[in-house]
């Protein structure tokens, strides 16, 4: 193609995102009005130049609550990659969870990425953040963790209960659930908990974001909090690079602002208002986002930034290393019965390394007549679908697009009562295999190549299998019963019969009579993602204690990104919390240092 085509392509391209953004920022208008989020914009409608206290980069599950606690006091700025999660379905309501992963149409408030391991996962683009596509399950971090951060114990708790207060809900527990959790303890996950919100050994019901009428809570209700005058949220707003600049007596260089781009590609620069150190860019953009901005912006291996023609600002080997994703396997159990929609609700915390939990109903929102019926099933592939239990038969690196083809032509022949049932899923403390995110281009707009290593260290292996034995004392348990058929052979005959054919690859139970690999290749081949990625910029590597950039002054890093374990079962209770605890801690240092300030 000429340059001349390539240049009309790219008009033509961007008069049609803009316009898809148009009728996007519309939508957001009216949905931020209804909310009374009248500091919501576009980012098209962003001066060209503007100027604030905190620029807080990533609107998501750590950069909400950040940004509703900073705005007490101060001027900030949200700039969030994605738009509104309020009015899309496929985020608020919990029967339609698996279709916001399974979109991968632009304005998608998932991008997809697969790692460099084989394993399909989703990043956040959507004000909210994770909390818009996770199944809900909200759980703290257990206190050792909280001591091993070297947090406030008294304002951690604070916080958690902060959150709390906001969006999370006791669930109410269908009877599959109810199972789930008698099978657990039946299977020696003991003790009995009840409903907690603690981390602690046993079996427990845990908290929800999703109300009583399946409706998600998210982040963004955070902003509800914030001070409406101080605060400026812009959608559709991806940075490019953090600025620095060399101050006068200072031999390290200082955050001064950041470059971000519209949907039309015009490029909107941000500065921090000159008010010595209490002014701050930060970094709250997720486990991907964070090290890959920083590294496009110059901190990161230098032999790396070199190699894409970046201009080394600070070398710090460590950015983008010590990556990990909480390997995930799932056993599909079909039921002869029909089971409710369940999504997280009941987790079983061994003492060997491993988490219990379970999703029931396997539609998902899939309507099972009509004439959306067969297309939302061609293309469903959101996390817990049936046609993601296909996927978790074929090893990682088989899973291609010829692969997801094959299980959607799989899951059409099928009749759909063959899934009726849940997943039972075990997922690893840790983990201790690590990984690392590497840039693949300097688009902003791209994800980073990443690579998670599962379960590279043998300890994880172990403790997978343990779990996937684990899951087979609950199938096989009293109280589980009524949700399992009698034997293979029963099950089988059903899935047969409604499939007409003698290939049924689902993910069943690997002890099977026919099934001669042994547990440790089982955990290998059918390993998947529960999203709980996390690290790349290590707190005591890449950010001190304080959550600050080492090498470098006025910038922090406060999200998942700092992590060298994944807290509790589920995180996002912690990095919500986080957002909170480091708001507070921010402004009672900016106050601190105003003090100082005054007296001299």
């Amino acid at each position: 193609m000429s340059a001349g085509h390539m240049g009309r392509a790219a008009v033509i391209l961007a008069t049609v995102l803009g316009s898809l953004c148009c009728i996007s920022a519309t939508t957001a208008s009216q949905e931020a009005q209804r909310y009374n989020f009248r500091f919501v914009r576009h980012a098209r409608d962003a001066p060209l130049v503007s100027y604030y206290n905190y620029i807080i980069v990533g609107g998501g599950t750590a950069g909400c609550p950040l940004a509703a606690t900073l705005s007490e006091h101060s001027r900030v700025l949200l700039l969030e990659r994605g738009g509104l999660p309020y009015g899309n379905r496929n985020v608020s309501s919990e029967y339609h969870f698996a279709d916001a992963l399974a979109d991968t149409s632009p304005l998608s408030p998932a991008q997809r990425f697969v790692s460099e391991d084989g394993v399909v996962n989703a990043r956040a683009r959507v004000l909210g953040g994770g909390s818009c596509l996770n199944a809900g399950f909200y759980t703290r971090a257990s206190s050792a963790y909280v001591r091993a951060s070297g947090w406030d114990h008294r304002l951690v708790n604070a916080s958690y209960r902060w959150v709390e207060r906001a969006l999370v809900f006791r669930p109410g527990v269908p009877r599959w659930q109810c199972a789930l959790r008698e099978g657990l303890l039946e299977a020696g996950i003991t003790p009995d908990n009840g409903y907690t919100l603690e981390h602690v050994p046993g079996t427990k019901i845990g908290g929800t974001i999703f109300d009583r009428r399946g409706r998600r809570h998210t982040a963004a209700d955070f902003l509800r909090k914030a001070h409406p005058r101080r605060l400026t949220v812009f959608l559709h707003a991806t940075v490019s690079r953090i600025l620095f600049r060399r101050a006068e007596g200072l031999a390290k260089p200082v955050a001064s602002g950041v470059v971000f781009t519209d949907p039309l590609g015009v490029q909107h620069h941000v500065y921090l208002r000159r008010g010595g150190s209490k002014n701050e860019v930060i970094l709250a953009a997720g486990t991907l986002g964070s090290p890959q901005l920083l590294m496009l912006s110059g901190i990161g291996p230098r032999l790396h930034l070199e190699k894409h023609g970046i201009r080394t600002i600070h070398d710090q080997p460590g950015v983008g290393q010590g990556v990990a994703d909480n390997p995930m396997n799932s056993v599909f159990v079909p039921s002869p019965i029909p089971v409710a929609l369940s999504l997280v609700q009941v987790v079983g915390v061994t003492r060997f390394g491993s988490f219990i939990e379970g999703v029931s109903g396997s539609q998902f929102g899939i309507p099972l007549h009509g004439r959306g019926a067969a297309r939302r099933a061609a293309r469903n592939f959101g996390m817990f679908s049936p046609m993601t239990g296909q996927l978790g038969t074929v090893p990682p690196r088989e899973r291609t697009p010829e692969a997801m083809r094959s299980a959607a032509e799989v899951m059409r022949r099928l009749d759909r009562r063959a899934f009726r049932g849940g997943f039972i899923l075990e997922k690893i403390l840790g983990p201790l295999s690590t990984g690392h995110i590497e840039l693949r281009s300097t688009d902003a707009h791209a994800n980073p190549a990443v690579t998670f290593n599962y379960f590279r260290d043998p300890r994880d292996v172990e403790r997978c299998v343990r779990g996937i034995e684990a899951i087979e004392r609950v199938v096989r348990s009293r109280a589980f019963s009524r949700f399992t058929y009698a034997n293979h052979t029963a099950m089988e005959a059903a899935f047969r019969r409604a499939a007409g054919t003698a290939y049924f690859p689902v993910n069943l139970l690997p002890r099977h009579p026919r099934d001669t690999r042994p547990l440790q290749q089982y955990c290998r081949e059918t390993v998947m993602t529960i999203w709980h990625y996390h690290g790349g910029c290590h707190v005591g590597g890449v950010v001190d204690r304080d959550y600050r950039v080492v090498g470098v002054q006025g910038l922090r890093v406060i999200d998942s990104s700092t992590f060298k374990y994944s807290p509790g079962t589920n995180p996002q209770a912690t990095v919500m919390m986080l957002g909170r605890y480091m708001g507070l801690r921010i402004l009672k240092e900016r106050w601190i240092r105003k003090g100082a300030d005054d007296k001299h």
